[in-house]
């Protein structure tokens, strides 16, 4: 799959892009389905650490995952005593104050990557209660007054980067993607001890495991897509890009496309889904509706330049646009993959670009954002409306409520408006 092609067709079905959310709520990674959109308005463009900042707080200890924000409020995990203690906290919206700092289990800390945390999956939550998991591999429901509801610690992940992904919900499951490694096994040498895990989110009990083949090491956290009028799980790791079955985990279609760790979250759009393994293999477009292996027959356009190794994609129509790990921030034609613009930045991308109230907003891992507007013609760079210092490491991507933004630094949340 070395040359770019094109493919004109009509589709006959739909992918869900954004489940609706209300703005005041960004629920799970990325927000409503993953996508990093929020439909909220009035949001900031210039600020910095004195400048356009409604509260900070501290968070104590470490992690890199994102806030999630149901009304008022805010959560997120970290851990203590060298990554052995594992907590949940809850963080007042309107003004900052830590409502409960709860250690919710301890765990082995066990090999991660230098840019990885022990705390590193974004929590998700349903209204009623919130889920975590840690770099263990274990995972707790706790619910709004940080009440522990359950707790399942036996899955005894190891993996040579760390755990990465994060889960979902679907229904009455959580959902997430479990990619072990064992010395080279899974990690440089393709295994088939991957797969995608579904627990009870009200019993804990596991409902089933969808299993993926032989795969690598990766870190995407799945999202939902509808085609034909059914639902499916779009999962992907190191090599492969899957579709399953949400209520039985039976694995639907798969696309090779060799490279590890894979990273970045999907975005989905107009009937395709664009994904990417790592830094240097392509991005590519692809058609969900397959059957078995589609690598030959379903991938609409294929793109070797520009992809992404860690930040996940973005789409707002027409253009997909593509955070590098080398500094380098890029728009293309989302029809055909034709690289439409790019600029660079200072900095590497760790967290992921978001888009809101007509504007995106992309954070290099040294804090700072910049703040671009879509141009009426795609063919034209976007205008940089901002950029934005924070003189602090950042990871997490950002978080969208109401009309603020939330950033998580290396040491403080930061809620950023009026």
């Amino acid at each position: 799959m070395k040359q770019t092609f094109v493919v004109i067709f009509v589709l006959s079905f739909f992918c869900a892009t954004v489940f609706a959310q209300e703005p005041e709520q960004w629920s799970r990674f990325r927000g409503p389905n993953g996508q990093g959109i929020s439909t909220a308005t009035d949001l900031p463009t210039k600020w910095s650490t004195t400048e356009n900042v409604a509260w900070h707080t501290p968070i104590p200890g470490e992690g890199w995952s994102s806030p999630v924000i149901w009304n008022d409020h805010i959560f997120l995990t970290s851990t203590t005593d060298n990554g052995q203690e594992c907590r949940l906290i809850a963080v007042n919206r309107k003004n900052g104050t830590i409502l409960w700092n709860k250690l919710v289990f301890t765990q082995e800390p066990r090999h991660k990557h230098d840019r990885n945390s022990y705390a590193t999956p974004t929590p998700v939550t349903d209204g009623h209660r919130v889920y975590a998991l840690f770099g263990s591999g274990g995972f707790v429901a706790a619910d709004f007054e940080g009440n522990i509801v359950w707790t399942k610690i036996d899955l005894h992940f190891a993996s040579q980067h760390g755990m990465g992904t994060s889960p979902i919900i679907y229904g009455d499951l959580l959902i997430t993607s479990i990619n072990p490694t064992d010395k080279d096994d899974g990690f440089q040498i393709p295994w088939n001890k991957s797969y995608l895990l579904a627990l009870d989110k009200n019993t804990k009990e596991e409902r089933w495991r969808g299993t993926r083949g032989m795969s690598r090491i990766g870190h995407s956290v799945p999202v939902v897509i509808r085609v034909n009028g059914k639902d499916q799980i779009l999962s992907m790791t190191g090599d492969i890009i899957q579709g399953f079955e949400p209520s039985t985990g039976e694995l639907i279609w798969t696309v090779k496309n060799s490279g590890e760790p894979a990273v970045p979250t999907p975005a989905i759009g107009d009937g395709l889904i664009f994904t990417s393994t790592r830094l240097t293999t392509p991005i590519l477009a692809i058609r969900p509706d397959g059957k078995g292996d589609v690598t030959q027959t379903h991938v609409v356009w294929e793109q070797e330049r520009n992809s992404p190794m860690t930040a996940s994609f973005l789409y707002v129509k027409p253009c997909l646009y593509s955070a590098c790990d080398t500094g380098t921030f890029s728009a293309f034609d989302a029809a055909t993959g034709k690289v439409l613009w790019q600029q660079r930045h200072e900095g590497r991308f760790d967290s992921s670009p978001i888009y809101a109230d007509g504007k995106i907003y992309v954070t290099t891992h040294i804090g700072e954002t910049t703040v671009y507007k879509p141009n009426a013609d795609p063919m034209k760079p976007a205008e940089v409306l901002a950029v934005n210092e924070m003189d602090a490491t950042v990871q997490a991507t950002l978080a969208i409520a109401g009309k603020h933004l939330f950033i998580r630094t290396d040491k403080e949340l930061w809620c950023i408006g009026k």
